[in-house]
């Protein structure tokens, strides 16, 4: 008996360690992210991509510009990598209400899809990912906070076939 008791107290905490937060976890902090808000007109955000030690492997800058008709917004990202390489992402955004977002962008493989409560948004979606002359594709697990009516931060988890790659961290900052 004592050993299935501790069979059992080790499964559930196995368990436990690998639970994930959900934007639920996050309804009651403010301030309110409102995408549609938050995302309208421009916006810069500063970057970095960390491998699965820890190093810095590329740092870049993003100037963005958000617009809106109804549920739908579009996203127009101009990347600036710290090499000078330069990339564009055009995100085509829909609202599906109750807190529910979709994204397409043409290098994310099907639909982006978003959950947002209080001042948190998890996406998650697979990018077509250009490295050094190959494309793979790899699995974003893309959080956002949003601090105050200016400032966002961003924490992107990068996996393949669930092992994980590295991260993305950004700093989102309107004007």
């Amino acid at each position: 008996m004592k050993r299935r008791l501790i069979a059992l107290l080790s499964a559930a905490a196995l368990l436990a360690a690998c639970a994930s937060p959900t934007p639920a976890d996050y309804a009651a902090e403010k301030p309110v992210l409102d995408l549609k808000t938050y995302f309208n007109g421009p916006i810069e955000a500063h970057g970095l991509f960390t491998d699965r030690s820890g190093k810095v492997v590329r740092r870049f800058t993003v100037q963005m510009t958000g617009t809106w008709t109804g549920n739908q917004g579009v996203l127009d990202e101009r990347f600036t990598y710290s090499d000078g390489k330069t990339e564009r992402r055009v995100w085509r955004l829909t609202d599906e209400g109750g807190g529910r977002w979709s994204g397409r962008a043409d290098d994310v493989v099907g639909t982006a899809t978003g959950v947002a409560a209080g001042n948190a948004l998890n996406w998650r979606y697979t990018l077509r990912l250009p490295v050094d002359g190959s494309v793979y594709e790899v699995q974003f697990d893309d959080w956002m906070y949003l601090m105050d009516e200016r400032v966002m931060l961003n924490k992107a988890v990068m996996s393949k076939f669930g092992i994980f790659l590295g991260e993305v961290t950004l700093a989102f900052r309107k004007p």
